[in-house]
């Protein structure tokens, strides 16, 4: 029998300040107008369960293209961004798009399947809106207009 560590589940948006968190919040509903406060507010939460997922996992991870882009908008505070990590973490998470080899990872459904099994075991809530694509993709790592991009009419 295998045991794993748990942590009592967290929602991780109380990793970063209220204010902090509105600025990312106003970032996503500046890029995106027709995205609701509620559901930004949510989708920080998702991006930050995301990051410490990677920091907790020893294995490569993959945003779901929505989660990806609350990354990008807090990459775009780049000293809070440096700040979060280093105090959170430890260290700086780089963000490294690129192509995983699916003989090697198991390929889109299997890497954003990993990955939202290390955000529950890393303590963090799920919100399964943020990936819808554990449903319906093959893919990793694209933005292509796809059911959950907020492009998507």
């Amino acid at each position: 029998m295998t045991t794993t560590d748990r942590r009592a589940t967290t929602d991780a948006r109380t990793l970063i300040s209220t204010e902090l968190r509105e600025t990312l919040v106003d970032t996503m509903r500046a890029k995106f107008p027709q995205l609701p406060e509620e559901k930004a507010d949510r989708g920080v939460g998702q991006m930050l369960a995301f990051l410490a997922a990677c920091d907790y996992s020893d294995k490569p991870l993959s945003p779901s293209p929505l989660v990806d882009d609350f990354w990008h908008a807090f990459l775009l505070h780049t000293r809070a961004y440096r700040e979060f990590c280093e105090g959170t973490f430890g260290r700086f998470l780089d963000h490294q798009p690129g192509y995983l080899d699916p003989k090697e990872h198991g390929g889109g459904k299997v890497l954003r399947a990993r990955t939202v099994d290390s955000v529950t075991l890393a303590g963090y809530e799920i919100d399964l809106e943020f990936w819808p694509e554990l449903d319906l993709a093959e893919c990793s790592q694209c933005h292509a207009n796809c059911s959950d991009s907020p492009n998507h009419p």
